[in-house]
């Protein structure tokens, strides 16, 4: 998967984080929404650009994760550990959003 866009993410528990998407996950974060696997999903920014730091949590991303298409019955959060953690800190400092 190619990312270009930063989510917000907002889980049923009320927790909110951030998140890499594209359009296609977009529609199955809304989708996810719809059918109440999650409170709600937000665009903060499209077409960021595609740095060393969205490149690294993008391979981390496609390593440990597989394409969850539309036939999910749950909403997977993807876990990151505390070097991509901080890979999604330094997207959103760039990007204006942290």
């Amino acid at each position: 998967m190619t990312f270009d866009m930063v989510q917000e993410i907002t889980l049923l528990d009320g927790r909110v984080y951030p998140e890499l998407g594209n359009v296609v996950m977009n529609g199955r974060a809304e989708y996810a929404e719809e059918h109440g696997f999650i409170k709600q999903v937000r665009i903060l920014k499209l077409n960021i650009p595609h740095s060393n730091h969205v490149e690294r949590v993008e391979r981390y991303i496609n390593d440990h994760y597989s394409d969850p298409g539309f036939s999910m019955d749950h909403w997977e959060e993807w876990v990151k550990p505390p070097e991509i953690q901080k890979e999604m800190q330094a997207i959103l400092v760039d990007n204006r959003l942290g």
